[in-house]
């Protein structure tokens, strides 16, 4: 069987395995406060070009979210998403959990933009009975999109004044930034996000950690951050875990350079699907590939092959997603790539 179901299929890379055993038996302060926590927080400073950053480890993506919208938000707020967003889709009510209302927004491609922003936010202000309604407290975007999709550099910019023109935080979900910060064309770098949004977070579930995400607050962390991460269970008390993981991923230009990796797999297998004329739900740059199949050929390529469904495209026809990682290997590209001729030849027989 074959593994594509994912990013996050594999363990962790093995410099943090070799790290956490060669610290193992070290005793460290708790919940964070140890030196590899510091350590990995000052390289993480100096790659976003932020050195009066607040910096906090979480072990999950969905805590993150979870615990920066809960924290930032007043109780009678919302946060604006696309509607294909994460925090809307994907994570089983955890931000209603926190008593916030998830506020959709038209998309293109997985990504908002900054003229529909500001229309929802014109219409809502315009609406004589909004004192009775959610308020939008708060923007939230991926990068890379749900699709796979990224912003440019204008288009954050674009977002980020809309957002200062209504006061309103713009928090970036980087689950998967290490992909987008490699993916090729891209113009968006660390430096940007400390400049455009309010916080973002640095994934390294998906990029080559066994778990965490570094929550960056490029200026100032919400009043009692760290009791409130306490306070909704998402605080380590072996918090060095965290630390020593991104210590290693920011040295030496680790979290590049496996991120480039996925990239580089998933092109060559794109350039496998398009001469075997698979057709492509999206065109994306990323690490995450979307192309719909008929639905027999679906169930006879699962037979040999671990991928995600994504969603129905018509009676007859569902998108799937293959996703590619830090640690694919090119025999593997090349097992798959075989594979998914081998299939093409016999619906063509």
């Amino acid at each position: 069987m074959l593994y594509f179901e994912n990013d996050y299929c594999e363990g962790a890379h093995p410099a943090i395995l070799q790290k956490l055993t060669d610290t193992n038996m070290e005793k460290v302060s708790g919940y964070g406060t140890d030196p590899y926590c510091e350590s990995a927080k000052e390289k993480i400073r100096r790659a976003c070009d932020c050195p009066g950053a607040d910096i906090y480890f979480l072990a999950g993506g969905t805590q993150a979210n979870a615990v920066v919208i809960g924290a930032m938000l007043k109780r009678y707020e919302g946060v604006l998403a696309a509607s294909t967003g994460h925090i809307g889709c994907h994570e089983a009510g955890a931000i209603e959990y926190t008593g916030h209302k998830v506020l959709e927004l038209p998309h293109k491609e997985g990504k908002i933009q900054a003229d529909a922003l500001r229309e929802y936010l014109k219409d809502y202000y315009a609406d004589q009975n909004h004192e009775h309604m959610v308020f939008p407290g708060m923007v939230y975007i991926s990068h890379p999109t749900e699709y796979g999709t990224l912003y440019t550099r204008q288009e954050l910019a674009e977002i980020s004044a809309v957002c200062s023109r209504y006061e309103l935080p713009l928090f970036l979900d980087g689950a998967r930034l290490g992909y987008g910060l490699a993916s090729d064309g891209t113009d968006v770098t660390l430096a940007d996000l400390a400049v455009y949004t309010s916080v973002f977070y640095i994934g390294g579930t998906k990029v080559g950690a066994l778990c965490g995400e570094a929550v960056v607050f490029p200026e100032k962390a919400p009043a009692h951050f760290f009791t409130m991460i306490k306070q909704q269970g998402a605080l380590l008390a072996k918090g060095r875990l965290l630390g020593i993981q991104f210590d290693t991923l920011f040295t030496d230009d680790l979290y590049r350079k496996i991120s480039r990796n996925a990239i580089e797999t998933a092109n060559a297998l794109r350039k496998t699907l398009r001469e075997n004329s698979y057709r492509f739900f999206i065109d994306t740059p990323t690490n995450q590939i979307f192309i719909i199949l008929e639905n027999g050929q679906m169930e006879r390529i699962s037979r040999d092959v671990k991928f995600g469904f994504w969603e129905k495209y018509d009676d007859t026809h569902t998108v799937v997603r293959i996703a590619t990682s830090w640690a694919t290997k090119p025999e593997e590209i090349q097992n798959l790539s075989e594979l998914l001729a081998a299939y093409r030849h016999r619906a063509d027989v």
